[in-house]
């Protein structure tokens, strides 16, 4: 899951709604051999997040060679633990571009298109009320453009967790699919845009039709290995999360860290770091997991009306730099995740001179639901944007 309106456009907001309550924030620079300073301003910035709300925040700034990481306000609110840029945290939606990654390899390697169809790989997976798996093809999983239904946008969907407390309630993704297709589609494939969760978790599905191996043995085989990402993981059911890491929260500070992933699958369900989320950017907008043709695929952005720039997996945006109308902006490529008790975005300047990783430990599921901004709408958040990519 994330934020309807895209976890990055709500930190835009000018307005801070903080919530009362929590520990002073003091922002500090990351101990580690051959880090840089941080970029003017990115410290003040993750520091006045944690006052416009967020209990901890932690951030991973790149500018050519130089990096940078910063931490502010706690990790753990009951015991009032430091946050540290080395604790991991759920990405929620930044898994996406992982599973577009995976599928742009298969078709590079000429194992499937992204012009076939779901049926072809999924035969009869998405039929009924409407849904026709014949009329959507790979490209519209990836680029939100299939029109299927998404159940994660329901209460109902979420009343084990949140009404009856089983954290540990598992749904496979086959069981989300099917609650999605009792639905008639939002659109007719390829007429227009609408992100739904649904899309990536058939994209799971097309994965392991293909390669006759699980989704996250993939993403692993191909991505994660290669690059050295030892601490991002892709968890199936279990509802921790281990090693160092942040707790997450909801608008009342109730600790949501536990949580089973499994009915976010290949939707947002992997936990990384700021050091590996921002390693996999570089690598991906570096053009060092795509042949050409499909790194052309990747960025290649719908054009609807009201639509985001939404390629596969990926989003182009422009940062603003300065309050003014006119003030300058800069083309970055963005990804983010929002998800019980976690926020995050990772941003990658088009040069690819600057990155990005910002994370807090909040994100209220309910409000989400009730179409209510899920994070404290934080000028922190926008003053560490900009100090980070503007330069």
């Amino acid at each position: 899951m994330r934020a309807r309106t895209g976890t990055a456009a709500l930190w835009a907001g000018v307005c801070a709604a903080a919530v009362t309550g929590l520990l002073p924030a003091t922002a500090v620079a990351a101990p580690r051999a051959g880090a840089s300073a941080p970029p003017a301003g990115l410290a003040e910035g993750v520091g006045q997040a944690v006052a416009d709300g967020f209990p901890g925040v932690l951030a991973y700034a790149r500018d050519g060679e130089r990096e940078a990481r910063v931490a502010a306000g706690v990790a753990d609110l009951a015991t009032g633990e430091p946050a540290r840029p080395d604790q991991r945290f759920r990405i929620a939606s930044n898994t996406k571009s992982f599973v577009s990654t995976v599928l742009l390899q298969l078709e590079g390697e000429g194992r499937l298109s992204l012009d076939d169809s779901v049926e072809t790989w999924l035969p009869g997976v998405v039929d009924g009320n409407g849904n026709d798996g014949s009329a959507i093809t790979v490209r519209h999983l990836l680029n939100h453009t299939a029109g299927l239904y998404d159940p994660t946008t329901e209460r109902e969907f979420f009343a084990p967790y949140l009404e009856r407390h089983d954290r540990d309630h598992v749904y496979t993704p086959r069981e989300v699919v099917a609650r999605a297709v009792q639905h008639k589609p939002l659109l007719a494939p390829g007429s227009g845009w609408s992100y739904s969760n649904t899309n990536y978790l058939v994209a799971g599905l097309v994965i392991e039709a293909v390669t006759h191996h699980s989704a996250p043995a993939e993403i692993h085989r191909r991505i994660l290995a290669p690059l050295g990402l030892d601490d991002t993981t892709f968890p199936l059911t279990d509802p921790a999360v281990h090693g160092p890491h942040l707790h997450g929260y909801d608008f009342k500070h109730q600790d949501m860290t536990r949580f089973s992933p499994s009915y976010d699958w290949t939707a947002g369900a992997m936990i990384s770091t700021v050091n590996d989320l921002a390693h996999f950017h570089r690598a991906l907008f570096g053009g060092e997991l795509l042949r050409p043709a499909q790194q052309r695929e990747l960025l290649t952005t719908v054009t609807f009306p009201d639509a985001p720039a939404y390629g596969l997996g990926v989003q182009h945006m422009d940062v603003r730099c300065g309050e003014a109308t006119d003030a300058r902006t800069v083309a970055a490529w963005e990804t983010d995740g929002g998800g019980p008790g976690f926020t995050s975005v990772a941003l990658t300047t088009a040069d690819g001179q600057r990155q990005l990783v910002l994370v807090g430990n909040l994100y209220d599921i309910g409000a989400d639901l009730k179409g209510e901004p899920p994070v404290p709408l934080s000028k922190g958040m926008v003053q560490a944007q900009r100090a980070a990519l503007c330069g």
